[in-house]
């Protein structure tokens, strides 16, 4: 009786296990279906995407009319950020494909800017026409090249999965037809000379291709990055420090620095740049608790820690909590006009004051000796490009970088319509409206019913 009654347990136990590992089994498989699905959807879409855009770059070569060309440039944007979107989520982590991402990435771009511009005015250069020629014979080859890669994936019933699996083991005995695909694509596209964007756009992006010009020093060694982190971070005990040396395929170098304090806790992670040992960026990983310092207290704490580290002639720009820990922006200040450019952020915690969190890379970027022009037009002919509706609060002088990355000097108008509220920026030489940016609102409470 004994024995039947442990078989039968034991055969309940078998059954059981059966059961779990088969639904087990069917949730796994359906998670793989799902993201195999998601794979192939993003890539279709990716080949439908180049289709479009090369239909659309190669509409624009037969327009004229600035009615017709700057929708349809605007419509070129618009594709190539979806296909960025769509190649950010397919597997291709393991697999260099930045070089395309840029191409797209640039194409973006340069029809944004085109777009945007009064063509009406300033109508499009030889050289400018010339560069959309080389868009749209670049933008062929890279279609040409996805549609054989989606009919092989087609024909042979090809699986993502099985590419993603191939990059992480770096199996060169499966079918790497995908992986082939996309580096013949990355490789056509390398062969793009920056040139070919033409001078309008390379001057559009020189604020992005300048990077750290302006910044003062002799190239430092990694042991040297390390006591100029520490410094910056007020270590003065032993700890562990890891150094990883950046800036392959970036314009400019820097380390990376991961840092284990006992003391506090936490890793910070901080970058330095080669070139003069700057901070670029720390972030300081630990548990913060219950509020103690007030945001006035906390703004005091980021001013002092920015003057002890020589950032000199800064303005508190705009401070905002986010619950135990105060956000800070601040920017240079120059015969009385803010040089937005030049911004500086700062984390500090509210439990004991210390600062968690430092961003200098905008500031690195754009700060240096200005010679400012003088305002052609005044304040009052300036404040009559303003909306009527807009109730004035607030306006000075400021820098400001324009769409085309330029710096000019505006009139910055701060006011309010109803319940919302605006920075409006007037140029100071043309009375252009250079930007409207509209402010974030309060977030509303929701209260538990």
């Amino acid at each position: 009786m004994l024995r039947t009654i442990l078989l039968v347990f034991f055969g309940i136990i078998v059954i059981g296990t059966g059961i779990w590992g088969y639904k087990e089994h069917q949730e796994k498989n359906a998670v793989l279906i799902q993201a195999e699905n998601n794979y192939q959807r993003a890539f279709h879409e990716l080949t439908y995407e180049l289709d479009l855009l090369q239909d659309k770059i190669g509409t624009t070569l037969a327009m004229n009319s600035r009615s017709q060309l700057s929708p349809t440039l605007a419509e070129v944007w618009r594709i190539t950020a979806e296909a960025q979107s769509n190649v950010g989520q397919l597997p291709l982590a393991l697999l260099p494909f930045n070089k395309t991402e840029e191409f797209l990435s640039k194409i973006g771009d340069f029809s944004y800017q085109t777009a945007i511009r009064d063509l009406e005015k300033d109508p499009l250069t030889d050289s400018e026409y010339k560069t959309l020629k080389q868009l749209y014979s670049h933008a062929t080859e890279i279609q040409q090249e996805l549609r054989k890669v989606q009919h092989q994936v087609i024909e042979n019933n090809l699986r993502w999965m099985d590419v993603e699996l191939a990059l992480a083991t770096e199996d060169t005995n499966m079918d790497n037809t995908i992986i082939d695909g996309f580096k013949t694509v990355e490789k056509n596209v390398e062969g793009y000379s920056e040139s070919e964007f033409g001078p309008e756009f390379s001057q559009m992006k020189a604020e992005k291709d300048e990077n750290f010009q302006y910044i003062a020093g002799k190239e430092i060694t990694a042991e040297q990055a390390t006591i100029a982190a520490k410094k910056f971070l007020s270590i003065e005990e032993d700890v562990k420090v890891s150094v990883e040396e950046n800036g392959d395929g970036s314009d400019y170098g820097f380390y990376s620095l991961t840092i284990n304090s006992p003391k506090q806790d936490s890793q910070i992670y901080i970058d330095i740049t080669k070139k003069g040992g700057y901070p670029i960026w720390a972030i300081n990983d630990r548990e913060i608790s219950k509020q103690k310092l007030s945001l006035n207290e906390a703004t005091e704490k980021a001013k002092k820690y920015l003057n002890q580290h020589n950032f000199k002639d800064l303005e508190l720009f705009e401070s905002a909590q986010y619950d135990s820990i105060g956000v800070f922006t601040f920017v240079s200040k120059v015969d009385n006009v803010r040089i937005y450019p030049d911004s500086i952020r700062i984390k500090v915690a509210l439990d004991n004051g210390d600062i968690v969190g430092f961003s200098a890379e905008e500031y690195l970027m754009s700060h240096h000796e200005r010679n400012l022009p003088k305002p052609v037009i005044n304040e009052e002919d300036a404040s009559k490009k303003i909306n009527k509706s807009v109730m004035v609060m607030e306006k000075r002088l400021v820098v400001i970088n324009s769409t085309n990355g330029d710096e000019v000097l505006c009139y910055e108008f701060l006011g309010t319509i109803d319940n919302d509220t605006y920075r409006i920026y007037i140029n100071a030489k043309d009375g252009t409206e250079e930007k409207v940016e509209k402010l974030k609102n309060a977030e509303p409470i929701y209260q538990k019913i």
